[in-house]
């Protein structure tokens, strides 16, 4: 039985069309039911099903064909492939794509300010972040990883100067971090997140406020597409 909670219904019925496809023994290049007959057959709207339709699509796991279908994409998750299934373990609190959303907005905006505060010793130890994560994402460490990911957000967060967003961030730290290691289900593209931090890094050490902010939001965005969730803006 789905949670049927609005925040938490897109993931579930995520969660479910992955086990359709793997225990109703589709295999690459097959047809799933209509997106229709999907919603009957999930309980979900046909809002959430195109949300998790979105979702597996960025993961690769299946193909949207307007006007055709929803077909079965080859090397998937749910057939064997190298890429992790999403999990998100806070579905009753809050939903992945929220968090992401959130993060777009007061990162953003925290970068932006950051960029006008932060000193020369401040941009040196960022160097040295992003250059530690270089070696743990060579070495396959995604734990470690993800540890240096949300070090380098705390710190512009915490240069941005506004208390009330780093307490939202704090007071959730779980969540956020959480949040963080999701876009390394696709250990193939994890070195994006390293490049993406040297371009927030570059336009810190410029002090080029807007481009900083604009660089983070496309950094979260691609984070979150890396994760298999796609959000219109």
């Amino acid at each position: 039985m789905l949670d049927t909670s609005p925040r938490a219904v897109p993931e579930y019925a995520l969660q479910a069309i992955q086990k359709l496809i793997r225990e109703g023994g589709y295999q690459a290049g097959d047809a799933l039911p209509s997106q229709r007959d999907l919603a009957e057959q999930l309980g979900v709207s046909r809002a959430s099903l195109r949300e998790a339709l979105s979702s597996l699509s960025a993961l690769g796991q299946i193909s949207v064909q307007p006007g055709k279908g929803v077909f079965v994409q080859a090397g998937s998750a749910v057939n064997g492939g190298a890429t992790r299934s999403f999990s998100w373990p806070y579905a009753e609190q809050v939903s992945a794509a929220d968090t992401f959303q959130l993060r777009y907005v007061l990162e953003g905006f925290c970068a932006g300010q950051a960029a006008i505060s932060l000193t020369a010793e401040d941009i040196d130890q960022l160097e040295e972040n992003v250059e530690a994560m270089r070696l743990e994402l060579l070495a396959g460490n995604f734990e470690a990883a993800t540890q240096l990911d949300f070090e380098f957000h705390k710190r512009l967060l915490e240069a941005g100067g506004n208390r009330a967003m780093l307490h939202i961030i704090t007071a959730s730290q779980d969540i956020f971090l959480e949040s963080q290691k999701l876009p390394f289900i696709r250990p193939e593209r994890a070195m994006e997140t390293w490049q993406e931090h040297r371009k927030i890094l570059r336009h810190l050490a410029r002090h080029s406020t807007g481009p900083a902010q604009k660089a983070m939001q496309e950094h979260i965005r691609n984070a979150a597409s890396r994760t298999g969730i796609v959000f219109p803006l």
